[in-house]
């Protein structure tokens, strides 16, 4: 008798896994069950097929990419993300939609640096801890119409990994941007900074 039960538990649990699988395979935001979600440090997500240049907040075109180092342009271009400039990203910030929810910024560093100044009202979404970011944030960017992310900005990649992560986990491409200049340039420009955790309103402490 156990083992009749046994068995029957095993077919049930065999089906159950064959029509989860085939409805991920058919949904459009299905996962790729090949691809590597938690990449190490260095490590390049592949690349997508199509190449989309970033609009500014009325909808148009405000800075060609080539303002950019090419190695920049070429490599979000490689991976088929979005981005913008910092004037772009600008207007943006200052858009009456951001606090609407429907312009969001994530910040893709992690907590000691976030901790330490962050564009005023980003989310934190460090992927690689992404199990600890996603319920929150997932749920946030999908509501939005734009979704600006950024990390230190110059070689750090950190934003592109972040910004392919919440694309393959369901936002849609059309609405994810790459501000390359992060967080380094933000502040070069004496743009406001927020300390501590989300919402805080605390200038970052001076530098002893």
């Amino acid at each position: 008798m156990r083992k009749q039960v046994f068995i029957e538990a095993l077919v049930v649990a065999a089906l159950g896994l064959f029509f989860a699988l085939a409805a991920n395979g058919l949904s459009p935001r299905g996962l790729r069950l090949s691809r590597n979600y938690f990449p190490e440090p260095g490590m390049a997500p592949a690349a997508a097929s199509s190449v989309r240049t970033s609009p500014s907040a009325t909808g148009t075109t405000a800075t060609t990419a080539a303002a950019l180092p090419n190695r920049t342009t070429e490599r979000l271009q490689q991976r088929g993300l979005q981005l913008v400039t910092s004037n772009q990203v600008v207007e943006l910030f200052r858009d009456p939609r951001r606090e609407q929810g429907l312009v969001v910024f994530i910040d893709a560093r992690d907590d000691q640096h976030y901790a330490a100044g962050h564009i005023p009202g980003a989310w934190q979404f460090h992927h690689y801890h992404a199990e600890k970011y996603l319920p929150t944030v997932l749920p946030i960017c999908l509501t939005a119409l734009q979704v600006v992310v950024y990390c230190s900005g110059g070689e750090c990649e950190d934003s592109e990994f972040a910004a392919i992560m919440l694309r393959d986990t369901g936002v849609p491409r059309e609405a994810l941007f790459v501000y390359p200049g992060g967080m380094n340039e933000w502040k070069a420009n004496g743009l406001p900074v927020e300390a501590g955790a989300r919402g805080s309103g605390e200038a970052p402490k001076p530098n002893p």
